[in-house]
């Protein structure tokens, strides 16, 4: 009879091994999980970016006083990209409309909301997902009409283009 507790206390530390070695390969597993979610993110993010900068670059938009458009030849396929600015940069007497509507809707926004507003609060405000990868997509948008001169930052007081300060609506509407 004692072979049989000894065969049962055997098998019984053998489990117990493989228990403790599926649970440390789990913990390696979710550990390398994390790390390629977030490179996962940070992808779907920046493609997201080039998607916006791409469909913006095809976009019928003239070009900005002294830049000349310039058709780009792509590999066999693709259609040529126009070397044009979707987002000219701001200048007294330049009309909204010369902007892509995406981002004519984003200044009606923040031009609507009367006070400086953060990203999240301006994708809320006009109807976009406040998920964290869409909102760092569209400030990205943001930022590029405060760096264009169409949003002017106010600093110290939240953000609606940039990591610092608020930004409120220049240009014609």
């Amino acid at each position: 009879m004692g072979s049989l507790i000894d065969e049962l206390q055997r098998r019984e530390a053998a489990a117990r091994a493989e228990a403790e070695r599926l649970r440390g390969q789990i913990a390696r597993l979710a550990e390398r999980l994390a790390g390629v979610e977030e490179q996962l993110s940070r992808l779907v993010i920046a493609r997201e970016v080039v998607d916006e900068v791409l469909d913006g670059a095809a976009a019928e938009v003239s070009p900005a006083s002294g830049q000349p458009e310039v058709a780009v030849p792509l590999a066999s396929g693709h259609s040529p990209v126009i070397g044009v600015l979707a987002v000219p940069p701001w200048r007294a007497g330049l009309e909204v409309s010369v902007l892509p509507q995406g981002y004519r809707d984003l200044l009606g926004v923040a031009e609507d909301a009367g006070r400086p507003l953060r990203a999240a609060q301006i994708a809320a405000a006009a109807g976009l997902s406040t998920d964290r990868g869409k909102v760092e997509t569209l400030r990205a948008r943001l930022k590029r009409l405060v760096e264009r001169g169409w949003l002017a930052e106010e600093a110290g007081r939240g953000c609606s283009g940039c990591p610092r300060g608020t930004a409120t609506v220049r240009g014609n509407r």
